[in-house]
């Protein structure tokens, strides 16, 4: 048989050999120097090509390939370097094509099919490039890049992943779409079928067992709890995203039986013996079980049982009373209902069918250790015991913050003149006239005139002119007879408080911030000569932030709030008159709403704007040109108020909730402390600031923030 060669130069030593469908082997190879021959095939069709690239061009052995295999590469820049591929025998197009595809996966890179040509790429883009799915992904070549979407019939999607991506190469593609327990990866097409053989083998349904067990002493909620204490399989997976327990106990209390879940049979056999074990009569009578509360209070929950009781059962009414001597006596009476539903008929179902002789069922809290104590018959007992798991739940919390903004503006201005003139008071005949517009203390000229130190604020201009005698006295005061007074005000004041609070749902909360201040109520002056002691009567008030909550989470969400919310403070505004005490402004609001879990309501708002003007004159005088700003006294006034209260709720219902918005805070404060220093002094000792740990420790030993 003829051999035919094509001789192709390249940029090592290499050859790439084309032999004619042959029973004989290629015994010749042509030296990389030699110029390229013409391919020839038999009759037969049947092309088989020998390889022996030596340090060869990746680029070239590329263009050889796709000669001799009739594909159009597309190479991106970065695919360099060189190759090794050696064949002792003639292999067929399409061997030689996986050959090319094995050679690039080895070096890096990948190749990805399109429409008439083949993009060669580094490994790492491949995945994002348009790849063969589903079926066709199914028969790509081995060293293929495709994508394959397994969805998943028993087992959990986001559990198999951490299985499964070890074996997906490392720049390559897997992830977990949990809405329809799917895994989606992008690999060489011999590595996806490797693993969706795995996935075959794991991805069947388990050996589920489920049976009712029910009940005919014991309580299953005890049963249940006891059951979960000791067997471990009944706790979830740790550490295991959507990890499910080996066992599940569900209880259904209207028949006291408990559905048991189980993976094998041999655990099923484990619960079902130990369940049938501890449901065996109590011993005696008069049964006398303690139930430990996990959540509820024990004083609460008894009050609530001897009110379900009630109607059925003996109301029993313990009378405390105090003897002459001082010692404390307790008695205990029992009336016996005499309704219909009595409880020798087991009357509101917390009676055994047929037992008219049963025991009076006793309720009694014990708060030390939150513990309940029942004695009672089994079926009542059952009865009450699905009744306190049900109320034993852990009860949510209501985080609140309020939000208090107030905007003051104000401003004022005065401006006049004030004369008076007096001459020989005291005399037979005295002269005495003026002008006197103010009643403001310390802006009236005929009280600057007996106490001159008690001049108003702003510029005060005056004339005095010796003293004058007040007739019928000896009292001395300035001739004062002018005064000029210009005052102009403006202040402004911004004031925001941000309350919070956490509280249990239907529990109130009340948090105070702000001082105590003494308002004084009343004063004593003894009369002259009198031995008593001149004394004042003062009463404390706090001013500063006060929120009282009452919050109750209903299922939908919303959660309904009973506030009250005081703001108070010391006035400082000069334009208000003087009093005979301390001015404090408030701001309260008392109301009920509902507000949707972590949204933001408005509970009320001010938007106040007064202005005032008032001019004083004298009748014609005052109304002269120029001249006449010396007979007149003006004074103006504008004040702004603006106020907004806001509110939003933040529904806490699990310790992860809890940590968060507590985190949070801590953080924020801890923000602050790390913002504050203290500038360095050479004669002051350094005071460190030392602020709170990244992070709050919740070991029960450590100190928190340390």
């Amino acid at each position: 048989m003829k051999s035919i060669f094509e001789r192709a130069a390249l940029s090592a030593a290499g050859c790439l050999a084309l032999c004619a469908a042959s029973a004989l082997p290629v015994h010749a190879q042509a030296p990389a120097t030699a110029p390229a021959a013409s391919a020839a095939s038999t009759a037969s069709g049947d092309e088989r090509i020998t390889v022996n690239f030596v340090n060869a061009d990746i680029q070239s052995v590329i263009k050889v390939v796709g000669q001799h295999t009739g594909r159009n590469f597309i190479l991106d820049p970065r695919v360099t370097g060189t190759v090794n591929i050696v064949s002792d025998k003639p292999v067929s197009k399409d061997m030689l094509y996986q050959i090319l595809l094995s050679t690039l996966r080895v070096q890096g890179y990948a190749a990805v099919e399109g429409d008439g040509f083949v993009k060669i790429v580094p490994e790492a883009e491949a995945k994002t490039s348009a790849t063969p799915m589903g079926e066709a992904a199914r028969h790509a070549p081995g060293d293929k890049i495709v994508t394959q979407v397994f969805v998943l019939q028993n087992e959990n999607a986001v559990q198999l992943v951490p299985v499964l991506r070890p074996l997906v190469t490392a720049n390559n593609f897997i992830a977990a779409y949990p809405n329809n327990n799917a895994i989606v990866i992008t690999d060489y097409a011999s590595n996806v079928e490797r693993i969706r053989r795995i996935i075959d083998s794991i991805d069947h349904a388990t050996a589920t067992d489920v049976q009712i067990l029910k009940l005919q002493n014991a309580s299953a909620v005890d049963v249940a709890q006891t059951i979960r204490t000791v067997v471990p399989e009944t706790a979830a997976t740790p550490n295991a995203p959507g990890g499910t327990a080996k066992v599940a106990i569900a209880i259904d209390q209207r028949t006291n039986s408990l559905i048991v879940r189980a993976d094998n049979a041999g655990l099923m056999n484990r619960i079902k013996t130990l369940a049938l074990g501890l449901d065996a009569p109590g011993a005696g009578n008069n049964n006398i079980y303690t139930v430990f509360l996990r959540n509820a209070e024990a004083t609460r929950i008894a009050d609530t049982l001897r009110g379900l009781l009630s109607g059925s059962e003996s109301s029993r009414t313990t009378t405390t009373s105090t003897t002459p001597a001082g010692n404390t006596q307790s008695l205990t009476t029992s009336t016996q209902s005499t309704g219909a539903n009595s409880a020798s008929t087991g009357g509101g179902g917390f009676q055994a069918a047929g037992s008219a002789a049963a025991p009076s069922s006793i309720i009694q809290a014990y708060p030390p250790t939150n513990s309940i104590i029942i004695t009672a018959s089994e079926p009542v007992y059952r009865a009450l015991r699905a009744v306190i798991d049900q109320l034993d739940q852990r009860r949510a919390q209501v985080f609140i913050e309020a939000l208090i903004v107030e905007v003051n503006a104000s401003k004022g201005g005065e401006v006049g003149v004030q004369f008076n003139a007096a001459r020989n008071v005291g005399g037979n005949q005295s002269v005495f006239g003026g002008t006197n517009f103010s009643t403001s203390i310390g802006n009236n000229i005929l009280g600057l005139m007996a106490n001159p130190t008690s001049v108003g604020p702003g510029l005060n201009v005056g004339l005095i002119q010796g003293s004058l005698t007040v007739p019928g006295t000896n009292i001395q005061i300035a001739n004062l007879q002018l005064l000029a007074r210009a005052l102009e005000s403006d202040s402004n004041s911004n004031v925001l408080s941000t309350p919070n609070i956490l509280t249990l749902d239907n529990e109130p909360a009340q948090i105070v911030v702000g001082q105590n201040v003494p308002f004084i109520t009343g004063t004593y002056t003894p009369t002259a000569g009198s031995a008593n002691n001149p004394f004042q009567t003062i009463e404390r008030k706090d001013i500063g932030l006060t929120l009282k909550v009452l919050p109750t989470v209903s299922e939908a969400g919303a959660v309904k709030l009973k506030l009250y919310q005081e703001i108070s403070s010391v006035t400082n505004d000069k334009t208000i008159v003087q009093s005979a005490d301390i001015i404090t402004n408030k701001r309260s609001l008392e109301s009920t709403v509902l507000v949707d879990d972590q949204h933001v309501a408005v509970l009320a708002g001010l938007i106040q704007d007064d202005q005032e003007a008032s001019v004083d004159k004298v009748p014609l005088l005052g109304d002269i040109p120029y001249l006449g700003s010396l007979f007149r006294y003006q004074t103006r006034t504008h004040r702004r108020t603006n106020l907004m209260i806001f509110l939003r709720p933040i529904v806490l219902k699990d310790e992860k909730t809890t940590a968060e918005v507590t985190n949070d805070r801590y953080q924020y404060i801890r923000g602050l402390q790390s913002e504050m220093t203290v500038p360095p002094s050479m004669l002051l000792p350094d005071v460190p600031i030392k602020p709170l740990p990244a992070q709050p420790s919740s070991s029960p030993l450590a100190p928190l923030g340390k």
